[in-house]
């Protein structure tokens, strides 16, 4: 299935549906191709608006999903972002149309991996991918005007507060199971942070530590 005029018109309306209104989000969702994100089996559902297998026992969040999430993010031209969570790539290569410097990390090396051949090939330059542990984010790189975490935390992880830039926003799923969770937007003032609950959502877990592959 390809990315088509066609395809492209119903894939805009599925997200504008779901509440998407933001002309610089829905611009960057039509220039970057789901199908390249979606390998295999699942490939002919790459522009439906639903999650899809991913290795590693990931996902790959439904169009909407990521849409929102970048909305709520409200990346700026100038903006370095922090991803937690690379999983296929397709988030973080959403916010390379919008910010100037993109980092993401993910506990699976072959995630990582695969996702950098798509980074390459779509001459993705302003994107940084690492294997490394999500949950204590990248203090070397340190602070971030916009953090990301594309996996259900408890609550909001420490460290990525502490590498969260003064005026800066999180977006992340909290939640103790994956039944039940809410999209928090965390924004970091002078004296503490505020908390908005956007939706409810349902993400995988974010694992401390490595993964095996």
């Amino acid at each position: 299935m390809s990315f088509d005029a066609e395809a492209k018109m119903q894939f805009l309306f599925a997200l504008r549906s779901k509440g998407v209104t933001d002309t610089v989000v829905l611009n960057a969702m039509e220039k970057v191709d789901r199908g390249l994100f979606v390998q295999g089996y699942f490939n002919d559902r790459a522009y439906e608006d639903t999650p899809l297998p991913i290795p590693c026992g990931q996902t790959i969040s439904q169009p909407s999903v990521v849409a929102l999430m970048t909305q709520a993010l409200d990346v700026g031209p100038r903006d370095k972002v922090l991803e937690v969570g690379t999983g296929s790539g397709y988030q973080a290569a959403i916010l390379s149309q919008l910010a100037r410097r993109v980092y993401t990390v993910d506990r699976h090396k072959r995630l990582v991996q695969a996702a950098r051949a798509v980074f390459d090939a779509l001459e993705l330059s302003n994107i940084t991918a690492f294997t490394s542990d999500g949950s204590h984010g990248l203090p070397d790189q340190a602070p971030f005007d916009r953090i990301i975490v594309t996996a259900a935390a408890e609550d909001p992880p420490g460290p990525l507060l502490a590498q969260l830039k003064i005026g800066g926003i999180m977006v992340v799923p909290v939640g103790q199971s994956d039944t039940v969770q809410q999209l928090i937007r965390v924004t970091r003032h002078e004296d503490g942070f505020d908390y908005d609950e956007l939706r409810p959502v349902r993400f995988v877990p974010l694992v401390e530590g490595l993964g095996k592959d």
